[in-house]
């Protein structure tokens, strides 16, 4: 998005919540942030200041809105769509990396200094790594303050905060309340299951919901994930331990249910989640720009706001993908099941019940026990060169690497193609460029509406659809499953 004064000071004004997340509106008068679709009265414009992230207008000394609560609004589509180092950066910060690793780790993960790394930050979104933390912080402060019955003290330490003293000099100066007066005035957030914590994730309109949780249901492993009556359930593996997660369509946001074993997980948590069902996407420039293809517009205008299935942790998708080349997705989903049987971590008793038993299985533990799994030898091989390359670290899939390098390293173990790489980089990494060029799915689809379904040809059909082709890649599964209508036996590629 161009940041300048005008284009956001027109947004403000119209109170587009199309912009929410994008940029924050501050008021000098006053000393508040805002979203851009704030009800409050529209500024002056001598005194309106526009920031690029929450954290920048708290380093300008401005509080959150108690009115339109800024902290609570989609993230920014930017960092789904930027591969540069910022939007590498950003996306970690958002797991809780600096909680975790501190900059340092940050900065050794992204393979540069923390001094430059805090530069190019502080010069794209206004803010360094420390301050963009520190605002995580505050927010995950907020849910487990208003969301829990966690005492205060506790609240303190989950949300990653080193002292009571910084947790509360932080909620004041964030909020302008006390932690105190955040808890008494909690509102109908809370209502969570004993144990568990109960938020709302806010999203763009439009969002195909029912889409989206299809698409996760239909390839569920069994013992991980489960879809019931329009409800999905999955087990999370968390830095700090293990999780369940209960998410639904609520009308205007997505109900999210958690247990987690650890409270300090919630942050990475809810982001995984977010990223499962790509709800930081910006439906309304993917649509416009896939509505107006004259073979896609047909579908976007079906399924307005179809979002890219994403995934909560990269060796689970990345060892899906193998067990899934040239299989069906029934196969796949059994293959995976008897994985996870073989060598998946049990839930603990806290979390588990009949249908969610186990967590995915690590790399370094599928790896140990490939020898006598039962798929073709070149599958098992290919299984067995890529997690031991994520075992060994060679190779990384957490949403901070290098897209293209990613790929590049992928394609370079035997048994892992350019399909399957692609695939990868689609729902691990959230590439909204990644496009399958030779999956039996889209090239169906392109041929049933009319275009030659060579590898080369539909690649050359994509660049058109560029930066949003995993989008289109949905489009034409979508698209062919609506003309087609293949019995459930039909074999694909399409995990």
């Amino acid at each position: 998005m161009n940041r300048d004064f005008e284009s956001c000071y027109r947004a403000v004004k119209s109170r587009d919540a199309r912009f929410d997340g994008w940029f924050f509106t501050a008021v000098t008068s006053t000393g508040i942030y805002c979203r851009p679709s704030c009800p409050a009265i529209t500024p002056k414009k001598s005194n309106a200041r526009f920031y690029a992230t929450a954290a920048a207008a708290q380093c300008g000394g401005f509080r959150a809105c108690k009115r339109c609560r800024p902290d609570a609004v989609p993230g920014s589509p930017e960092w789904d769509v930027r591969a540069d180092v910022v939007g590498r950066a950003m996306r970690l910060i958002s797991d809780g990396v600096v909680d975790r690793e501190g900059v340092t780790g940050l900065a050794r993960r992204l393979g540069y200094t923390e001094r430059h790394l805090n530069r190019l930050l502080v010069g794209a979104v206004g803010a360094g790594p420390l301050s963009l933390a520190r605002a995580r912080r505050a927010h995950t402060a907020r849910l487990l303050i208003e969301t829990t019955a966690i005492p205060i003290s506790e609240v303190a330490f989950a949300a990653g905060f080193a002292s009571i003293r910084q947790f509360n000099e932080t909620v004041r100066a964030v909020f302008a309340a006390a932690p105190k007066e955040l808890r008494r005035g909690r509102g109908d957030a809370v209502g969570a299951a004993p144990g568990g914590i109960s938020l709302r994730l806010p999203y763009r309109k439009p969002f195909d919901a029912a889409s989206l949780l299809e698409f996760l249901g239909v390839r569920a492993v069994p013992g991980v994930e489960a879809l019931t009556d329009g409800v999905y359930r999955r087990s999370l593996r968390l830095p700090h331990g293990a999780g369940v997660v209960k998410l639904s369509d609520g009308g205007d946001h997505v109900r999210c249910s958690l247990r987690l074993e650890d409270p300090r997980d919630l942050g990475a948590a809810v982001e995984r989640c977010r990223r499962l069902l790509d709800l930081d996407s910006d439906p309304i420039a993917v649509d416009d720009h896939l509505g107006a293809d004259e073979m896609l517009g047909t579908s976007v205008r079906r399924r307005p706001g179809m979002r890219v299935p994403g995934g909560v942790d990269g060796v689970e998708i990345s060892v899906r993908a193998v067990l899934g080349q040239q299989v069906s997705v029934a196969s796949a989903r059994i293959l995976a099941a008897r994985l996870v049987a073989r060598c998946g971590e049990e839930l603990p008793g806290s979390l588990a019940d009949t249908e969610l038993t186990h967590l995915f299985p690590r790399s370094f533990a599928i790896a140990a026990e490939l020898e006598d799994f039962p798929i073709p030898r070149a599958r098992r091989e290919a299984l067995r060169g890529l997690t031991g390359a994520l075992a060994s670290d060679d190779i990384a899939l957490d949403p901070g690497v290098d897209r293209v390098e990613a790929e590049r390293r992928l394609v370079e173990l035997p048994g892992i193609g350019p399909w399957t790489a692609s695939y990868i980089a689609m729902r691990a990494l959230g590439d909204p460029d990644a496009f399958l060029p030779t999956d039996l799915g889209v090239r169906r689809a392109v041929s049933r509406l009319g275009h030659a379904d060579d590898a080369r040809s539909v690649a050359a059909l994509a660049e058109r659809w560029r930066p949003w082709r995993a989008y289109a890649v949905r489009h034409l599964w979508a698209s062919f499953e609506d003309e087609k209508k293949r019995p459930s036996t039909t074999k694909e590629v399409l995990v």
